[in-house]
């Protein structure tokens, strides 16, 4: 199967414009996503995609593959989507332009899941880790996920879930890490649905898929990276980086 890592990168963020272009150590965060990335050498290509002419420049004038999207997006998906729909691609690998710490065990065990009988059932899966400290959980920065005992996703929220109502039971809260897999159909398909009423409110992306009777199956990782969301995020990566 051919495997494509596709990094979405949009300048204007939300909570945190311009985060891509801050500096961790010597380099850009999306620099450092991409380099990561390539660094795998999991993926046939590697291609950052993005709405910013400064972005784009800065993949490009560092040696790196990047395109530019024509169309506005909502979400990361969609800005993937319109690059790769006359790709020759089979698995489409979405890494966040904001996960700087990206590595190859957390990518090598997405794309495991697509072979073999069982992952020719696979449409679409995504990584997690477990949370332990309430902080975090209690985060609405952090996206939650359950899941059935297939490790398939019944929902994700940026509230509690699930929430202990019984303290003494033995549920486990996990954090959606924002790495996503998908055949390159149930891509497309995803870009033909109207944004959906959970997906709206939680602004969550992958609830697209729920609401259209998609699960995603959930890889339990041992990734330890930082998502830069807020500036205070970036404090946290370049402390993170300069024990590395």
């Amino acid at each position: 199967m051919k495997t494509f890592a596709m990094i979405p990168a949009r300048y204007a963020a939300t909570r945190f414009p311009g985060k891509l272009m801050q500096v961790i150590g010597d380099k850009t965060i999306i620099r450092h996503t991409y380099e990561n990335t390539v660094g795998t050498r999991l993926f046939d290509e590697v291609i950052v995609v993005t709405d910013s002419q400064i972005i784009f420049e800065e993949i490009i004038h560092n040696g790196g593959y990047a395109v530019m999207s024509h169309e506005q997006h909502e979400s990361g998906s969609d800005r993937i989507a319109e690059a790769v729909k006359d790709m020759e691609v089979d698995i489409i690998l979405n890494v966040q332009g904001d996960e700087p710490f990206v590595n190859k065990e957390s990518l090598q065990q997405l794309l495991a899941v697509f072979y073999g009988q069982e992952g020719k059932k696979v449409h679409v899966a995504s990584l997690m880790k477990i949370i332990n400290d309430n902080q975090t959980i209690n985060n609405p920065n952090c996206v939650k996920v359950v899941v059935d005992k297939n490790m398939n996703s019944l929902f994700f929220s940026r509230s509690v879930i699930p929430h202990l109502r019984n303290t003494e039971g033995s549920a486990v809260h996990y954090q959606h890490i924002g790495v996503y897999a998908f055949r390159k159909n149930a891509l497309m398909n995803f870009t033909g649905w109207k944004v959906t009423p959970l997906e709206e409110a939680e602004k969550i992306e992958c609830l697209r898929y729920l609401e259209n009777g998609i699960p995603l199956k959930m890889v339990l990782s041992s990734y330890d990276g930082i998502a830069i969301d807020t500036p205070e995020d970036l404090e946290r990566a370049k402390k993170f980086y300069s024990t590395l």
